[in-house]
């Protein structure tokens, strides 16, 4: 483990859903619950022999318990949390030479409980015990169970519509019967204790009416005048419609009624021809939407999907939050399927095209454009994606004006930036640090939002553009 936190980092760092400081005394079936938590989550680092407010403690003189804290990774976790472990040289509160231990928890695509079948999830700087809901939530998320494989209560095969089967398997060149494709086929029908079982999957699909059994697998398009939502008497509600019906019918009507909202623009170009174009790229407008579709939990029965269109801007709202392995800094290179067999029906239809590809490819195509890179957040359960219509002066010959966005920053990098920051860091040293390229990105989506909500500070105030500028993280009590 290559460790980038000094002594000073260790100490003063604020704990977090990534960081966490221990006394050596900690009980090895306490510190498992904290490795379970991390695991569940995004991984993270704990310094063993710092106390909670900072104080060095060190762990050399309880050798002995030190080697029961390594073993609680295999002794007291099921199954085994990864780890790396690591000894740092230090100072003990005494004046006397010390150590350090840096346990590094390796995010997991694994469900971790402790030996009373306890799951625990990094919530903050805590670590929460979940219950029986939240357990299965992070399970589907995870990937260890699927929702769509599980069976829909009261159910049946009379409730599937056989006709849009047997137009889908000719799709596909099977050729036995839709009944015969339903039994044979990804266990969308199975047997349950004696009695058919009629996958989510199934009824998702080729349900004659999912609407009875999953209320809200539906998506509601609103359109709003302005660039804000408003109620009451300024409600600016100008457009509400919902699609209803399987998936596929789902998924077209909504592209369709999209497609008639988009509007075109024209501009002079460089070439003093005028240009006419969409205000959104469809491919971008499409991958969210479709995205949506295939990925959202189906599990979360309460909302549905939405497309909100303002005149900025569009964002598409998708019950769940990020499955798997995949967050808001890695979503672009890493994939991971919530619903493997809706997915793979929407690339039947060509509807997801490469698998893995659409976020990244979404990005260039934006680029590409000339606006705005796509927005990610995550707030509770659900995900919401933006994509907006401005283009920068130097894309559209100063016709359009510049619009600045300031876009939410994830929870990970947060920490990341604020351990890193608990010595002076200049710009450059933050961005090479978390792995950020992109200039005008970092300053918008992370710098600034960290100035302004005072959690980082700059060393030379008065001189924001100083070569000479560094940002240092505020701790609670400045």
């Amino acid at each position: 483990m290559n460790h980038r936190m000094t002594i000073a980092q260790i100490c003063g760092a604020v704990e977090s859903p990534l960081f966490d400081r221990k006394s050596a005394r900690i009980d090895a079936k306490t510190l498992a619950i904290h490795l379970i938590a991390f695991a569940n989550a995004d991984g993270g680092m704990i310094a063993v022999g710092v106390e909670d407010d900072g104080t060095i403690t060190g762990i050399d003189g309880h050798a002995e318990h030190i080697n029961e804290l390594l073993r609680a990774p295999f002794d007291f976790c099921k199954p085994s949390v990864r780890v790396e472990t690591e000894r740092i040289s230090c100072v003990n509160r005494d004046g006397t030479p010390d150590h350090i231990l840096l346990i590094e928890v390796l995010q997991s695509n694994d469900l971790h409980a402790n030996q009373a079948d306890e799951v625990f999830f990094r919530v903050g700087d805590k670590s929460k015990k979940l219950n029986f809901e939240e357990r299965l939530q992070l399970m589907y998320a995870k990937g260890t169970r699927y929702f769509e494989d599980t069976p829909v209560p009261d159910a049946a095969m009379e409730d599937i519509d056989l006709g849009f089967v047997k137009a889908y398997t000719e799709k596909l060149g099977y050729r036995k019967s839709p009944e015969e494709y339903l039994r044979e086929n990804k266990e969308f029908v199975s047997e349950k204790g004696g009695k058919e079982a009629v996958s989510a999957a199934a009824m998702l699909l080729f349900g004659r009416n999912p609407k009875r059994f999953f209320p809200r697998a539906r998506i509601r398009f609103v359109r709003y005048e302005g660039t804000e939502a408003k109620v009451g008497a300024e409600m600016n509600v100008i457009k509400d419609v919902v699609f209803e019906g399987r998936i596929l019918q789902v998924t077209e009507k909504a592209l369709e009624f999209v497609r008639g909202q988009i509007k075109e623009r024209t501009y002079l170009g460089a070439d003093t021809r005028f240009v006419t174009e969409p205000e959104y790229p469809e491919f971008a407008w499409k991958e969210l939407i479709v995205n949506a579709v295939a990925h959202r939990d189906y599990s979360i029965k309460g909302t549905d999907i939405q497309i909100k269109m303002f005149d900025d801007r569009l964002t598409v709202e998708s019950p769940g939050t990020l499955p798997g392995i995949v967050r808001l800094n890695n979503m672009r290179h890493v994939h991971f399927s919530r619903n493997p067999k809706i997915a793979q029906f929407l690339h039947e239809y060509e509807y997801v095209q490469e698998f893995g590809e659409g976020v990244d490819r979404l990005y260039e195509v934006m680029e590409t454009a000339g606006l705005p890179q796509p927005e990610y957040r995550v707030e509770a359960f659900m995900l919401y994606a933006t994509i907006r219509n401005t283009k920068s002066e130097d894309n559209c010959g100063g016709t359009t004006p510049v619009t600045t966005t300031v876009i939410a920053t994830d929870t990970s990098t947060v920490a990341t930036i604020l351990a890193f920051c608990a010595q002076p860091k200049s710009r450059e040293e933050i961005m090479s640090m978390c792995g950020l390229k992109n200039k005008n990105h970092f300053i918008k989506a992370h710098l600034k939002p960290l100035l302004e909500s005072g959690q980082l500070r700059m060393t030379i105030p008065d001189k924001p553009n100083s070569r000479n500028q560094k940002y240092v993280a505020v701790k609670p009590e400045e």
